[in-house]
């Protein structure tokens, strides 16, 4: 469960192509004709700002979100989605269904975010978040993986109710200059070392975060205020510490 909670004057975001990507998504299933389906899916690979777009959208409009854990059953589904709807939960997972159903469906534009819902397909628990939305008619956006779209074929009952998708878009150079002003804005940042931040990050929105800092600490240390792609300090880029050679890791006494 996110412990976020709505903040319209939050400025910890940058407005990514994600960000507009996840809030068009949420627009267009408030707005949908009432004869269409009310649920939307966000999906993409591990870093690429989803959960964050998720976060952001939950501030500007007042959204439930969770973010479901891996050890999650039914009833801490639902509880988690009652205590984001500020009541207490309480009964059975039946209950507590019905009890959700009456609180979205009073406010029907609110939506239910659920990020990390690929497990509740894996778990067998999707057909509850179904059962939610058809019986609310509250839009519905389900977070997850890339592989979360071929997942939800294979359940049709819930893949038939899907309004849109929205696969995220890994950052390019206007995100990453977004990200830099936002987490380092007293750097000057060359459009060629920006190019090389999102390259190496492979457009990943949190590996970028981590290279600016890298980059912040090497202009610290340096006395630099502009940085361009004569920075030959390090890039994380995700690849793991090549195994190292133990007769090497042997301490010398002199």
């Amino acid at each position: 469960m996110t412990t976020d909670k709505p903040n319209h004057n939050n400025k910890s975001h940058a407005a990514l192509q994600n960000v507009r990507a996840m809030m068009a998504l949420v627009y267009k299933l408030q707005g949908r004709r009432p004869h269409l389906p009310n649920i939307g899916v966000m999906h993409g690979p591990s870093g690429y700002g989803k959960s964050q777009a998720a976060i952001y959208a939950q501030n500007k409009t007042n959204a439930i979100r969770v973010e479901v854990g891996d050890s999650w059953t039914r009833k801490t589904l639902m509880k988690a989605i009652l205590t984001e709807l500020g009541v207490v939960p309480r009964g059975t997972v039946a209950d507590m269904v019905e009890r959700a159903v009456e609180l979205l469906g009073a406010e029907i534009d609110r939506p239910l975010m659920i990020d990390e819902a690929d497990k509740l397909v894996d778990k067998g628990m999707i057909e509850l978040v179904r059962e939610i939305a058809e019986c609310s008619q509250a839009p519905v956006i389900l977070i997850g993986e890339e592989a979360l779209p071929s997942k939800l074929v294979k359940v049709e009952r819930v893949h038939n109710r899907v309004l849109d998708w929205a696969p995220a878009e890994p950052c390019d150079r206007d995100d990453t200059r977004k990200l830099a002003k936002l987490y380092v804005p007293h750097l000057t940042f060359s459009d060629g070392l920006l190019d090389q931040v999102c390259d190496r990050s492979e457009g990943r929105a949190r590996r970028i975060v981590t290279n600016l800092d890298h980059i912040a600490e090497w202009a610290r240390n340096h006395g630099a205020k502009a940085v361009d792609e004569t920075y030959d300090g390090r890039f994380y880029t995700g690849d793991a510490p090549k195994v190292r050679n133990p007769s090497r890791m042997i301490r010398r006494v002199a």
